[in-house]
């Protein structure tokens, strides 16, 4: 025997009188979860060479930068450890001249004595990233008053349409941004 749907107002009652079950929660990120674990691991055996290629640009300068990578950095089980520099071919003898000098910027970067010695493999570099700058952007300029736009179509209005008319719309806004009030 079928039973009898109830009503609009007995499915309300209903539904206030239970509480629906709630939604799952979500899953915690994966970079929260293993930030622990990551930390352990460097306190544990030091910096990785993923961490030297993120700020290779600004420990040896725009010119090596471009020309080598850092591959691994192995840690010795007593004293330093030794950086592995993947070099463009005939770079590698300006590297092996200049390795002082890396290496005291090494260690400046990741703590005194960290690194003592430099590997160098010749090899095909990837491109660096290039190292940004504060104020190397260039500067946008606040568009032009609706007087100066207007003045600006009126003076056009007897160009032809086309090509030449938008690069002198374009050369002239440029123009009386330029100019200071």
């Amino acid at each position: 025997m079928a039973r009898p749907l109830p009503s609009q107002r007995e499915a309300l009652a209903i539904l206030a009188a239970r509480r629906p079950r709630p939604p799952p929660r979500p899953p915690r990120a994966v970079g929260r979860a293993l930030s622990p674990l990551v930390k352990a691991l460097e306190e544990r055996f030091g910096p990785s060479a993923g961490d030297l290629r993120s700020r290779w640009g600004e420990i040896v300068g725009e010119a090596l930068a471009s020309r080598t990578e850092p591959v691994k950095l192995v840690k010795a089980r007593q004293g330093s450890a030794t950086l592995e520099l993947k070099v463009a071919g005939p770079v590698a003898a300006l590297v092996q001249h200049q390795a002082p000098l890396i290496l005291d910027r090494l260690n400046l970067y990741l703590g005194p004595g960290t690194v003592g010695r430099l590997r160098i493999v010749q090899g095909p570099v990837k491109p660096a990233a290039p190292v940004v700058r504060r104020g190397s952007a260039r500067r946008i300029r606040p568009p032009l008053d609706a007087a100066d736009e207007r003045a600006l179509a009126e003076s056009l209005e007897a160009a032809p349409d086309g090509p030449l008319k938008g690069a002198l719309l374009r050369l002239g806004r440029e123009v009386l941004r330029g100019q200071a009030p």
